[in-house]
């Protein structure tokens, strides 16, 4: 008799949370707002909405929110599930909804005091404080952020917003901003450009081998720790680095900047470190 083997549950395309998180809260400022216009005559608030400009603006981030139109999640995009365009759009559309609602309960606590205001709150179950956090909520969902994490073992980088990956077999170097290509390179003709108090030892610049068997927490704990940045009362400025495009046989685009973009963390420090290394490999030979 044959045995039916069990079958594994499906895994999670990255990036599905996000879309399942942002439905989420659409459907609950929905069904919060039907509420809401249940307890008075419908037909009179439905019109008091067309003259309300606010209210005509939360009903396209609704049905933004909810539709999501574009959005998919896809594993080569773990984090920008979403078109560039709708992303925006969502960030704009909850910024504005954020500073309206809280707008809204700063005028009802300066009019009322606050005896009336924390009333209000019992009373709607505390949706004066929700509505701001879930308006904020997509705000932080739709963030700029790279397009994926730093996998050194996979040649992914992501530092900043930007995210760049190298092809070992072809000697191609894709680089993103977030989700926007930039552009494609020949990895031998791309370097990186430290400032100065940040400049790579020598031993770093023969460390590249490492990354073909390491993954990427080996890499980055077998890296040199850089050299601490000037103190931020001499600079008051986090340090930049810049990744140059040098093409001989490209007139016009010797030495030119393909990003520059500002070290915020010490992930950005060890992705950049990693970049720079597999960079100034001896790349094999690519075969006719």
């Amino acid at each position: 008799m044959a045995r039916s083997r069990p079958t594994r549950p499906a895994a999670a395309v990255p990036g599905a949370g996000k879309l399942f998180a942002l439905r989420a809260i659409g459907l609950v400022i929905l069904a919060r707002w039907l509420h809401s216009m249940g307890d008075m005559n419908f037909l009179v608030a439905l019109r008091g909405m067309a003259s309300s400009p606010v209210a005509c603006l939360n009903l396209i981030f609704l049905f933004l929110l909810i539709v999501l139109p574009g959005g998919k999640a896809r594993a080569e995009r773990p984090f920008h599930p979403l078109p560039q365009w709708l992303r925006q759009a969502l960030r704009v559309f909850g910024v504005l909804g954020c500073l309206f609602a809280l707008w809204s309960i700063g005028v009802f606590v300066w009019a009322d005091g606050w005896r009336r205001a924390v009333q209000a709150i019992e009373a709607t179950n505390g949706w004066l404080v929700v509505a701001p956090a879930l308006y904020a909520a997509v705000v932080w969902i739709c963030r700029p952020r790279a397009l994926w994490r730093t996998n050194v073992a996979a040649r992914r980088f992501a530092i900043g917003r930007y995210a760049v990956s190298v092809d070992a077999a072809t000697r191609t170097t894709v680089v993103w901003l977030e989700s926007r290509k930039v552009g494609q390179y020949d990895a031998r003709e791309l370097s990186v450009r430290w400032p100065a108090d940040l400049q790579p030892t020598a031993e770093s610049a023969h460390s590249a081998p490492a990354v073909e068997s390491a993954n990427s927490t080996a890499f980055a704990t077998s890296l040199p720790s850089p050299k601490p940045p000037a103190p931020a009362r001499d600079s008051g400025r986090r340090p930049k680095i810049e990744l140059l495009w040098d093409s001989p046989a490209a007139a016009g685009h010797n030495r030119q900047i393909v990003l520059r973009v500002r070290l915020a963390t010490e992930g950005d420090r060890v992705a950049a470190r990693a970049l720079d290394a597999v960079l100034k490999q001896d790349w094999p030979t690519v075969a006719a």
